[in-house]
């Protein structure tokens, strides 16, 4: 059944009223099943109601980018890293939307569900740690840190991220920190104004390190892996804003890597979006980057 989408054009009920509707639970009950539907419509009702920036998002938004990571079986607790509902706002429309975005972690379990996948990693590699790098043979040696806390407080030099099929066929890239850097401001317009602006608005700016793991999954993955149906879904929609009763995807900030350019709000289909900008929007904004505990509040925007 559809649900009416002139609210948008209108003023918006609570969310709470926005999910009584008939219409609304009619499709809950239809993505989730009515077992489900109680505990995931309590769950995104407390999660808006703790962040002002979502309460003034387009609802049916955050509904579908729920019912996204609902239909993928991902948890969306922050703890946990998989995905995020984030606040956006649509520069072209006029109003604010929210955004799924696939966290690193949750590229590591769409793939090792696939089946495909014998073994999947990537790994910050810390100063000091690097002994070789074949870029031929696709040979790494290392030599990492034992100490765990020593580790973590070391600075990043390089990434690492590699997979192994269950045939045996094995693929390993390595990006320097440099290398990374320069890919994150290349392809980044928000953490290009992050570094101008002495800001730190983007998950670039906030866990550069987690941005840079989600990075180097999504280029092995791409280009030398096998995609599920799930993972290719996934891979399409993330960084997206799943906007109206069709849930079609809306690119807030669009970065292809073909070309060095920019986008707001495309609609592309085939766009592809290496990172967001958290739109400041005084205290309520700083909500939704904090990352609080408790899955109640797993739909604010935390560092991927």
């Amino acid at each position: 059944m559809a649900v009416n989408n002139s609210l948008v054009k209108q003023k918006k009920p609570a969310f709470s009223v926005f999910l009584t509707q008939d219409a609304v639970k009619n499709k809950i009950n239809e993505v989730v099943g009515g077992k489900e539907g109680q505990s995931f419509m309590t769950a995104i009702l407390s999660a808006v109601t703790n962040n002002t920036a979502l309460q003034e998002c387009e609802q049916m938004s955050i509904l579908n980018a729920a019912f996204l990571g609902q239909t993928l079986k991902l948890s969306p607790s922050p703890q946990l890293g998989q995905y995020y509902i984030v606040p956006f706002k649509d520069e072209k429309l006029g109003v604010k939307v929210a955004q799924f975005q696939l966290g690193y972690k949750g590229y590591i379990q769409l793939a090792m569900r696939s089946g495909y996948y014998k073994k999947i990693n990537v790994l910050p590699i810390k100063e000091g740690e690097l002994v070789k790098y074949d870029p031929l043979n696709e040979e790494i040696e290392v030599n990492l840190i034992e100490d765990d806390e020593a580790r973590e407080d070391t600075p990043t030099t390089g990434y690492y991220a590699m997979f192994e099929y269950q045939n045996g066929f094995r693929k390993v890239i390595y990006w320097s920190k440099k290398k990374m850097e320069a890919h994150a401001k290349k392809y980044s317009p928000g953490y290009r104004s992050d570094l101008k602006k002495g800001t730190q608005y983007t998950f670039w700016s906030q866990d550069f390190d987690g941005m840079a793991n989600k990075t180097m999954l999504r280029q092995l993955i791409s280009k030398w892996g096998i995609m599920s149906i799930d993972m290719q879904e996934a891979f399409e929609k993330d960084m997206s804003a799943l906007v109206g009763d069709e849930a079609k995807p809306v690119y807030v900030e669009t970065e292809t890597e073909e070309e060095d350019t920019t986008t707001i709000t495309a609609t592309s289909e085939d766009a592809k979006v290496e990172d967001t900008v958290v739109i400041p929007e005084e205290e309520s904004t700083k909500a939704t980057t904090k990352n609080t505990e408790g899955d109640t509040d797993f739909f604010k925007g935390s560092s991927i």
